[in-house]
């Protein structure tokens, strides 16, 4: 058995390595802005899929014959080249949210509609994100919604390409 005295010294001891252990300043490691602004991402594929609260009405994948590139800087700024197969380059701004579970971009672009315009990028569900792919889910993303809620949901499938260095 320990004597009081013992106690008392091996618990001050204990708080004391709690204190310390915990009181050192952490860095707080973020690699999502290094993935993302490593070279530029090249769509791959656009599907929008129609909802009915859970119930799936249509898959549509959106084509295009032109490159249709996404390149965010390390100051926050970024740029997509050919969105909706139009010959444009537009630019913006680019953040991601304290859970760095969305992006959120204020690119602006013509409605395909072609009148008005609209942020295809306002508040993205970042769905995965790797060395190599993007996958980008934009639209109706609320976590909660009703059996009658119509939902338009557009899933942007990227692939980095990393500019080529010379040896």
């Amino acid at each position: 058995m320990m004597s009081k005295n013992q106690r008392f010294l091996f618990l001050s001891l204990l708080l004391i390595i709690a204190v310390a252990g915990n009181s050192c300043k952490r860095q707080t490691v973020n690699s999502i802005p290094s993935l993302l602004t490593t070279g530029y991402w090249q769509l791959g594929s656009a599907i929008r899929t129609r909802y009915v609260g859970d119930s799936q009405l249509s898959v549509d994948t959106i084509q295009c014959d032109s490159a249709q590139i996404f390149t965010f800087k390390p100051d926050y700024t970024c740029t997509y080249t050919n969105l909706n197969c139009r010959a444009s380059t537009i630019s913006g701004r680019w953040s991601l949210s304290d859970t760095r579970l969305y992006l959120m971009s204020d690119i602006t672009a013509p409605a395909t509609s072609g009148t008005g315009t609209y942020q295809p990028f306002a508040y993205a569900h970042i769905a995965n994100l790797g060395e190599y792919s993007l996958i980008l889910e934009t639209g109706d993303i609320q976590l909660y919604y009703t059996a009658t809620d119509k939902r338009t949901i557009t899933r942007w499938g990227f692939t980095r390409v990393r500019p080529k260095t010379i040896q």
